[in-house]
C-alpha cells in the first residue's frame, strides 16, 4: 500500500475503505462477524482510514438497528491508535430525501454520539455531511475549532462542498479534506482542484466506482432488493443505463487487459493519476473486491494512457449517475 497527505499533515492510505454498504444502502446489514473480519483484513492490506457517518443504519432481522459506526468502532478497538477514523454529522434520512442540521447544538449532540458508537475519545477526521442552508460556514468552522481545542476531533472535513462554502469555511478553521463524489462518470467536482491545490485541501472521492457499477461486474440482467438497496434506482444500473454505458465498460476492460488489471483498478488508478492529495473510498462487503482494490495503489498510467483515457472519456455516451439523495429545506 501507498500513503498520501490530506490537507497539511493526516496521512493515510492511497486507497482507503468506505464502511456504509456493510449496514445501509446496498441491501440488509452483513453479519458483524463478517464485516469486522473484513475490516480487520483491510488493516491487515495498509488501509488505514475508514469511513462512516451517524447516518449509515440498517435494520437487522429482528428489527433493531445496526449503526455503522459501532461495527467500525469495535472492529477497529484493537489497533485503533495505527488507523484513522472518518465519521460524518449533520444528516437524517427522511422517506422524500435528507434533513440537514448543522446547528452548533446538533454539531456536540452528533459528537458526543458518535464517540460513543465509536468506543474512543476522540474523531480523527469529522465531516459535515452536507452543507445546512440555514447555518453559516463560519458557524460550523467555530464549532469544528472549538471541538479540535477540546481534543474531541483532529481534522474536519466537508462533503459534498462548493468552493464558496469551502473558502469562507476555511479563513475560520483550517478544512482538511472534502468529501465529494467523483469517477469516471461523474467528474465535475474536478474544477475544485485547483482551489484545493491552493488551500492545501485534500480530496476524499467517495462512490469512485459509481456505487460499483465501473467494476464492471453488473449488467441488464442484475437485480437489486427495492426499497433497501439502493441500486434499484440508480441510473446507471438501469437497463437502458448499461446500454449507454458499454462503450465505457469496453474501454475500461480493454485498458485492464492491457495492464494485467481489472476495471476496478483502472477505475481507481485513473483517479489516483489524477489529483496526489486524491484518496478514494470504494466500498465492499467481499474479501475479493476489498483486496482487488487495495492493489489499484500499485497500478500506475503513463501521462499518455492517461490522456488516452480522458479523450476517451469525453467523447463517449455515458448514462446519468445516481447523485445522491434530495435534501429537504
Amino acid at each position: 500500500m501507498k500513503y498520501r497527505t490530506l490537507g497539511r499533515d493526516l496521512t493515510v492510505s492511497s486507497v482507503s475503505l468506505g464502511c456504509m454498504g456493510m449496514t445501509h444502502a446496498f441491501g440488509a446489514p452483513s453479519d458483524t462477524k463478517e464485516m469486522t473480519k473484513l475490516i480487520r483484513e483491510a488493516v491487515d492490506l495498509g488501509i488505514t482510514m475508514f469511513d462512516t457517518a451517524e447516518c449509515y443504519t440498517g435494520t437487522l432481522p429482528d428489527g433493531s438497528t445496526a449503526y455503522n459506526e459501532d461495527l467500525v468502532g469495535a472492529a477497529l478497538k484493537p489497533c485503533r491508535d495505527k488507523v484513522v477514523i472518518a465519521t460524518k454529522f449533520g444528516v437524517q434520512h427522511a422517506p422524500d430525501g435528507l434533513l440537514t442540521d448543522s446547528r452548533p447544538e446538533t454539531i456536540r449532540r452528533s459528537v458526543e454520539g458518535s464517540l460513543k458508537r465509536l468506543g474512543t475519545d476522540y474523531i480523527d477526521l469529522y465531516y459535515q455531511h452536507r452543507i445546512d442552508q440555514n447555518v453559516e460556514p463560519e458557524v460550523v468552522a467555530e464549532t469544528m475549532a472549538e471541538l479540535i481545542r477540546e481534543g474531541k476531533i483532529r481534522y474536519w472535513g466537508i462533503s459534498e462542498t462548493n468552493e464558496k462554502y469551502l473558502r469562507r469555511a476555511h479563513a475560520v478553521c483550517p478544512v482538511t479534506a472534502v468529501q465529494n463524489r467523483y469517477s469516471m462518470m461523474a467528474r465535475w467536482h474536478s474544477a475544485l482542484f485547483p482551489a484545493l491545490e491552493e488551500l492545501r485541501i485534500g480530496y476524499v472521492a467517495f462512490s469512485p466506482l459509481a456505487n460499483g457499477f465501473l467494476s464492471a461486474k453488473y449488467d441488464e440482467r442484475s437485480k437489486f432488493e427495492p426499497g433497501i438497496d439502493y441500486r434499484s434506482r440508480m441510473p446507471q444500473f438501469s437497463a437502458e443505463g448499461v446500454r449507454q454505458n458499454r462503450e465505457l465498460i469496453a474501454l475500461l476492460e480493454r485498458t485492464a487487459a492491457e495492464k494485467n488489471a481489472t476495471p476496478a483498478q483502472i477505475s481507481l488508478a485513473w483517479m489516483l493519476c489524477k489529483h496526489e492529495n486524491l484518496v478514494p473510498i470504494p466500498g465492499t462487503r467481499r474479501s475479493e473486491r476489498l483486496r482487488e482494490n487495495a492493489g489499484a495503489a500499485e497500478i500506475e498510467l503513463t501521462p499518455e494512457e492517461l490522456a488516452r483515457i480522458d479523450c476517451a472519456l469525453d467523447h463517449m455516451e455515458m448514462s446519468a449517475v445516481f447523485g445522491g439523495a434530495n435534501i429537504i429545506r
